[in-house]
């Protein structure tokens, strides 16, 4: 029964409303952050959307295929001839009926048995010529009110001056620079989650320490108060004594209210909800010892791991491709293009309301001859920000050697000083000891052992500051190098 009862108690206080505690360790951290990181996860996006952008740039050089279709309603139709001509046409019987007539009387003068015969084809021609002619007319006149237009056209280029290569390499570097540029980025969540989680570490062991201080107090404020009855020891000394103990509590509710807050900050940087209770796995570690590793200012080392730097070296090969680039514009290009073209009225068939087609290939070419000097300036520009960008690349490395040498420095002084709290603090507890063994022998006053105490506490701090200095400057170390988090 015992047994089924603790079994039954983690989801007796989860039903009660109390949350479980989580212990996460510095790499729990450093994952979720990675995984919920929005700046990481934009990145990632923009790293994507250049993988497909350099996909399709070299699709550049394959033939394309394109449908195209209008319609285009005209208020006046097209006709091949002339008003004037138009009603010539018309008109042909009744302008030539004079001659029509002395023809037909030299013909009946010649033979007059055919003069019936002559007499009513000459009543006949006049119209039948007008009839003629208005008909050719109507036939010499479009039917282009209406216009429908289609066309299926296959291109395929041959030579653009250059500017298909370059494209395609200006994709390939914009790839590789956003995704040095997303390592990049992942680095500096880390190195912003390692900042937030030793802070919380620190913090911890800070809490602890106050409250290991304040019980120190409220035992020395008991024993006081014992010799204060005992007429032992004057007012001042139970005064002093009582005015540290709400010092300590003050320091303790800062520390207290500081951790709370960090906590929170290393929940909003790994994605979690604010309100979780979260505990650190090195929280409890009184001793956090360095990490077993002797970490060089390698610069050659540095130039070949740091994304940044490697994201600047992309910039300038996008410049000097953006260069060509901008060349290609100023040359001849040629391509093939073939197509089947549709209308309606069809121009093939003497302009009749209906679809007509025709299959068309042939070469383009286009030359550029004169741009009042626009190429050469485009050109000296695209030059100068090629130039731009490499002296941006050379600033980075010469930033990059500094950083790492300012890193090392650090992590030597970060050794150096917890050494020296090492120290400081054996000396402070072997204080403490004599001064507490002596005050309650009678041989040192309070405020001797309240100094004592102080200097313990402060001793206790540095130490703990340094400890977290240490692995703070390993990290930024690791970061300078490039390294971090492989």
């Amino acid at each position: 029964m015992r047994t089924f009862l603790l079994k039954l108690i983690p989801f007796l206080l989860v039903a009660g409303g109390v949350q479980a505690q989580r212990t996460l360790t510095l790499e729990e951290c450093r994952t979720l952050a990675i995984r919920n990181n929005r700046q990481l996860l934009a990145a990632a996006e923009q790293k994507e959307a250049a993988e497909w952008e350099h996909k399709a740039a070299q699709t550049s050089r394959l033939p394309k295929l394109s449908a195209d279709g209008s319609y285009i309603f005209n208020a006046r139709t097209t006709r091949l001839i002339s008003k004037k001509q138009h009603h010539a046409l018309e008109n042909l019987g009744t302008d030539n009926a004079a001659q029509i007539a002395q023809t037909a009387q030299s013909i009946v003068q010649q033979f007059p048995d055919l003069a019936p015969l002559v007499q009513s084809l000459g009543n006949d021609i006049v119209p039948g010529l007008n009839q003629i002619g208005t008909n050719l007319s109507h036939a010499l006149e479009t039917h282009t009110r209406n216009i429908f237009v289609g066309a299926l056209v296959l291109t395929q280029p041959i030579y653009m001056g250059g500017r298909l290569r370059a494209y395609d390499n200006i994709t390939h570097y914009a790839q590789l620079m956003l995704g040095n540029q997303y390592d990049n980025q992942m680095q500096e969540t880390i190195l912003e989650t390692d900042k937030a989680y030793w802070q919380v570490v620190s913090l911890a062991n800070k809490q602890r320490l106050a409250k290991s201080y304040l019980a120190m107090l409220q035992k020395l404020d008991g024993d006081i108060q014992k010799m204060f009855r005992e007429g032992l020891v004057n007012k001042a000394s139970t005064l002093n004594v009582r005015v540290k103990q709400n010092e300590a509590e003050m320091t303790l509710t800062k520390v207290e209210n500081g951790l709370s807050l960090s906590r929170m900050l290393l929940c909003q940087i790994c994605g979690l909800p604010v309100t979780d209770d979260i505990v650190l796995a090195d929280e409890q570690e009184e001793s956090l010892p360095a990490s077993p590793q002797h970490l060089l200012p390698d610069t050659t080392l540095a130039y070949s791991q740091r994304n940044d730097l490697h994201a600047l070296e992309q910039m300038t090969h996008i410049a000097d491709e953006n260069i060509k680039l901008i060349k290609s514009n100023y040359l001849p290009q040629v391509g093939l293009v073939g197509g089947y073209y549709l209308s309606n009225p069809n121009v093939y068939d003497g302009f009749r309301n209906k679809f007509g087609g025709n299959l068309s290939v042939g070469v383009a070419l286009h030359v550029p001859l004169w741009r009042w000097n626009e190429s050469r300036y485009h050109i000296r520009a695209a030059q100068a920000e090629a130039r731009a960008s490499r002296h941006l690349f050379e600033e980075a490395k010469e930033k990059i050697n500094l950083q790492l040498h300012q890193a090392k420095h650090q992590v030597d002084e970060a050794g150096k000083r917890l050494n020296t709290a090492n120290k400081n603090l054996e000396k402070a507890n072997e204080n403490l000891h004599c001064a507490d063994v002596g005050f309650h022998e009678g041989v040192i006053a309070a405020s001797d052992l309240l100094e004592a105490q102080t200097a313990w506490l402060d001793a206790q701090s540095q130490r703990i500051d340094a400890q977290i200095d240490i692995k703070l400057t390993e990290t930024t170390l690791m970061k300078a190098l490039g390294n971090l988090g492989n």
